[in-house]
């Protein structure tokens, strides 16, 4: 961990030095997520084009985060970036495709369902363009040829989630997974399991329907009293269960994974315990910034690891800071 970090710092660096030479402060003229048809603008003088490819589209508070760090850091060096989200694996899986015989520079990945994008992946790499995932599929990264993966563990995360609720006196807890398919999700209340110690429940609902997921949330706590914890693995859902427990009459303690402003101002005023903080503007500002130092100077980040992002937590003690961050955009 101490040498991944250090790597990270000589990476900032060349932030530094890469920003001085380049011919920033043109935009990027980024794509607008789910409209994967849309041209890219043409890339500023000097520079080139990479793709982000996600799986969420526009509109989610965790994804506009990510996406406002590679348009900020292709702005930097001088690059166009092409944001596009989508959360069929399958059509993901094209967009993948439509980056390579665009012939773009460099292509960025989030994995939720690693096998369904090891084809379109392997293209990429075999067409020698580098590859660097971000957030879910760390462990199948280095397999499928990225040359680096930004993220945070999933499965530390999820052990101090478990813990914080532990501290807090939770012995029966509702991790809420609002994504099927996703091994990140799974991971996370993996990770709960252990860090609690006491019996975790799982329940699927659907993170699109947030009102049918607070009936669900609110149903489950009424008919299990014993529950005495929720934990949700997203934003949107950390609302929609604050809003369960009101609803149900429960005393439930909540504990979310990743930021929006609502779950910072919910933190603030003792409605949600802690948000576990994966600072998810890296997972777009660094991809750039690595793969510009490649294109540029061949360096690699990582020396086979993971750059880890988080875990970090977000409790009442520094809400207040992180909200006037977020005001901007960046948390």
């Amino acid at each position: 961990m101490k040498r991944t970090t250090g790597l990270v710092v000589a990476a900032v660096l060349g932030f530094f030095a890469l920003g001085g030479c380049s011919s920033g402060g043109q935009d990027g003229g980024a794509q607008t997520a789910g409209s994967p048809t849309s041209a890219a603008a043409e890339p500023p003088p000097g520079g080139g084009t990479f793709a982000v490819i996600t799986h969420a589209a526009s509109g989610d508070a965790f994804w506009d985060v990510v996406k406002n760090g590679a348009e900020a850091a292709g702005k930097q060096y001088g690059v166009t970036v092409s944001y596009q989200g989508d959360g069929d694996p399958a059509r993901q899986s094209q967009l993948i495709d439509q980056a390579v015989s665009q012939k773009v520079e460099g292509i960025v990945v989030s994995m939720a369902n690693p096998d369904a994008l090891k084809e379109s992946i392997g293209k990429a790499v075999a067409a020698k363009i580098p590859v660097i995932t971000i957030n879910s599929g760390g462990d199948k990264s280095k397999e499928f040829g990225a040359i680096t993966h930004v993220g945070q563990s999933e499965d530390v995360a999820g052990r101090g989630a478990g813990e914080q609720l532990k501290a807090a006196g939770v012995k029966k807890l509702l991790c809420v997974i609002h994504e099927a398919g996703n091994v990140g999700l799974d991971q996370r209340c993996n990770g709960a399991t252990e860090g609690l110690g006491g019996t975790v429940e799982r329940l699927q609902v659907e993170g699109t329907n947030l009102a049918d997921a607070t009936s669900k949330i609110t149903a489950r706590l009424q008919s299990d009293t014993s529950l005495d914890g929720v934990l949700t693995l997203n934003p949107a859902v950390a609302v929609a269960a604050r809003d369960a427990i009101a609803d149900s009459g429960s005393k439930a303690k909540l504990g979310t994974f990743d930021l929006s402003g609502d779950v910072v101002t919910a933190i603030e005023d003792g409605e949600i315990l802690f948000a576990v903080d994966q600072q998810q503007y890296l997972q777009g500002w660094l991809p750039i910034t690595f793969l510009t130092l490649y294109a540029k100077n061949l360096n690699t980040v990582g020396g086979g690891l993971p750059v880890n992002t988080g875990p970090g937590f977000v409790t009442k003690d520094n809400a207040e800071q992180v909200a006037k961050l977020a005001e901007s955009g960046t948390r």
